[in-house]
């Protein structure tokens, strides 16, 4: 039988360098793409392969569709046509009120988050259909808690992008069904390097993790789990679902 093959969208570092290596272990073959990070992508493949995954590392910059449908290319080209896709890629921008915040660290962000994530989701949808032998096919979109609390105060622009994935799952698991499942995975706050690296607040897991009522944040690897659910066949009656995952808040 031959494995499942999953592209990972924003693969090489937290939720979802976490998702490609569990999937590696789990046996699906894996290509992870990246936009900058070529050395932290390059170690997310040495993982997969340590685990007896066939994987490669694609670079593409998710907002721009000619990337992303080279990386689409790509992915079949190495490892054979999809079978699964998590639609990953996000930003935030640097974290402010809205008042203050920037129209190109706002219009960045929907590019990405929305636009860019919306034809991501159009080729996965393209390639899945494509391969309709393969069974259990499966895309899961990755939303967040604050498309339903708001962000407020840190980043409603990122807010109302993940909202645009809510809906994006919704309609889209109507489209597919029945050969495909469309889900999406919420997490809320979760230990990775986003929160200095995108929002410019390090200190932001410390600040809110107290506020949740589990009284700490998320791994990336407790993530990836609920995304892995939904990729797998123990999810083969879920579909236009969104799995929040955020401690209780």
């Amino acid at each position: 039988m031959s494995r499942p093959v999953l592209l990972v969208t924003g693969g090489s570092r937290g939720i979802g360098a976490a998702i490609c290596v569990m999937a590696a272990q789990r046996g699906y073959d894996v290509a992870v793409n990246y936009q900058s990070a070529a050395k932290a992508a390059a170690e997310v493949v040495a993982a997969c392969e340590a685990a007896g995954a066939k994987a490669v590392a694609l670079q593409g910059d998710m907002a721009r569709e000619e990337d992303i449908t080279r990386v689409f290319e790509a992915a079949k080209e190495a490892l054979g046509p999809l079978t699964h896709v998590v639609n990953n890629a996000g930003i935030t921008g640097r974290a402010s009120p809205l008042a203050q915040a920037d129209a190109a660290v706002i219009r960045t962000c929907i590019d990405v988050n929305v636009t860019g994530a919306i034809l991501v989701a159009r080729e996965a949808a393209r390639a899945l259909i494509a391969n309709g032998t393969a069974r259990g096919r499966a895309i899961v979109n990755v939303s967040s808690v604050a498309a339903t609390i708001g962000g407020a105060g840190e980043y409603v622009w990122y807010a109302a992008s993940k909202g645009a994935i809510d809906s994006l799952t919704l309609g889209l698991s109507k489209e597919l069904a029945p050969g495909i499942r469309v889900n999406a995975v919420a997490p809320g706050i979760t230990e990775t390097d986003i929160h200095g690296v995108s929002t410019g607040d390090a200190a932001r897991v410390g600040r809110i993790a107290p506020l949740v009522p589990m009284q700490r944040a998320a791994t990336a690897e407790e993530i990836a789990e609920t995304v892995l659910f939904l990729l797998s066949d123990a999810a083969s009656y879920v579909t236009g679902s969104i799995l929040r995952v955020g401690g209780g808040r």
